[in-house]
């Protein structure tokens, strides 16, 4: 009689196992994040009856050979450069040989489409490259092929989704770069349970993690998001690969914005701007002026921020709007934008400067389908509201930087300099930022006014 597979309980997030299941996980503290997963028997070995014995020296183990720091000679990894300028400065120069990369998104986002597009480009530059299709036929991935400005007829392509037989297929044909799509249909034959469950998905991460080193492929690997935005699977995943890319954006707008949020061999939170066409992702040179290029400068309401999105200044819009409430308790709905941050500065603006919101459906929208997640937006988004109260344009060439405190002061942000730059390059002739936060070197193009509180900034612009 076949005796019955042990099983455990491990939670998603931190990957701690459990004996049994419980509604919360007592190592990180989070609910409802234990999955069943059948575990694998260890053959018994000599070492492991040593170890079940007890500690002794004689079982130790094989003694590894340790180096010295001071032998080593580090010298710079040749990269791999695609020609996609948006995506080798993502990766922080290229394609570093042996990596391993994990690109997470939305269905449809574009992950599959952007992966092809990559391998196409490898392909022609000479490098050997291996698609695997996990989810698609083979005549779908060649209809996707057939839609991309890029010719793909040197990639070549193999549909399956056990793991013994990627990494058979990979040893043989070793491919110079690896693209399997997705990690959550990938299963090996070592661990019973479906393919994407936690246990699969770790094991087969960590041997293709090992085959990258190993072998020297670069492995790409396309993981699924869940309704959090975060990708499937343990956190241990992320914890395994070298570099982990979110790709984001809105269905219905053709930006698509590719975030690092891990680079072992780049900056972290850099990101590349691309825009979706019929024939694929195309990178954006220039994103201050695709986002600010349809901007109705003398409509109220509007106003214009610089963003550092890793290493890069990114010039945004941001728009508010305040209507007078139809019934029931005004409306606070903002997109793009933390909506606790937005009761602050509302706070604020009745407390330190005057103006009620207390009877207005309050509207907060950054364009582009961009993200506010530092303070330095706070400026802008206050004189945007501000200016759709008053119903007067804030001045066309001017740029907003800053924090906005409790107080009503204004902080000063990191980088300004480079700001700045931005900002004039993109032809803004004056900057309202805090006192301190004023560079040494301005750039000649543009003003600088320092503003200590929104009350001044207000008084200033709309007395």
């Amino acid at each position: 009689m076949k005796s019955k597979a042990r099983t455990a309980y491990r939670c998603t997030e931190c990957g701690a196992e459990h004996p049994k299941w419980s509604g919360r996980c007592d190592t990180c503290g989070e609910w409802n994040t234990l999955v069943e997963e059948i575990v694998a028997a260890r053959p018994a070995t000599a070492a492991g009856r040593a170890r079940a014995a007890g500690p002794t020296l004689a079982s130790a183990g094989n003694v590894a050979t340790a180096t010295r720091l001071g032998d080593l000679r580090a010298s710079d990894t040749p990269r791999w450069n695609t020609g996609i300028n948006e995506f080798d400065f993502v990766l922080g120069g290229g394609i570093v040989p042996g990596s391993m990369v994990l690109i997470g998104g939305e269905p449809g986002i574009g992950k599959s489409t952007l992966l092809l597009q990559v391998a196409a480009r490898l392909a022609q530059h000479g490098h050997r490259a291996l698609y695997i299709s996990g989810e698609e036929s083979p005549l779908q991935v060649k209809l996707r092929a057939d839609r991309l400005a890029e010719s793909s007829e040197n990639v070549e392509l193999i549909a399956e989704t056990e793991l013994e037989t990627i990494l058979a297929t990979g040893s043989a044909m070793r491919p110079q770069a690896m693209f399997v799509d997705s990690i959550q249909t990938i299963f090996t034959n070592e661990l019973e349970g479906a393919p994407g469950n936690v246990g699969q998905v770790r094991e087969c991460a960590a041997r293709l993690m090992r085959f990258a080193k190993e072998s020297g492929t670069a492995v790409f690997v396309v993981g699924h998001v869940t309704k959090g935005g975060g990708i499937a699977g343990p956190k241990t995943l992320e914890h395994i690969v070298d570099t982990v890319l979110y790709f984001e954006g809105e269905g219905f707008l053709d930006q698509r914005v590719l975030r690092a949020t891990k680079n072992r061999f780049g900056g972290v939170d850099e990101i590349g701007v691309f825009r979706m066409t019929a024939g694929g992702l195309i990178p954006v040179a220039n994103p201050s002026e695709l986002f600010l290029g349809d901007r109705h400068a003398s409509a109220s309401g509007t106003a214009v921020t610089a963003l550092m999105e890793g290493t890069r200044p990114l010039l945004v819009e941001v728009q508010g709007l305040a209507a007078k409430a139809g019934f029931g308790t005004p409306q606070r709905v903002a997109t793009g934008y933390d909506g606790r941050r937005l009761a602050l500065l509302l706070a604020v603006l009745d407390k330190r400067a005057g103006l009620s919101f207390a009877q207005l459906d309050v509207f907060v929208n950054v364009v582009g389908g961009l993200k506010v997640q530092e303070p330095a937006g706070d400026l802008a988004i206050a004189a945007a509201l501000a200016s759709s109260v008053y119903d007067r344009a804030l001045p066309a060439n001017a740029i907003l930087l800053g924090e906005v405190g409790l107080a009503g002061e204004v902080r000063p942000v990191s980088q300004a300099e480079r700001r700045l730059a931005e900002a004039e390059k993109m032809g803004m002739g004056v900057a309202y930022l805090a006192e301190r936060s004023i560079p040494r070197r301005v750039p000649t193009g543009i003003k600088c006014v320092g503003v200590q509180s929104v009350r001044e900034l207000l008084e200033g612009i709309f007395a």
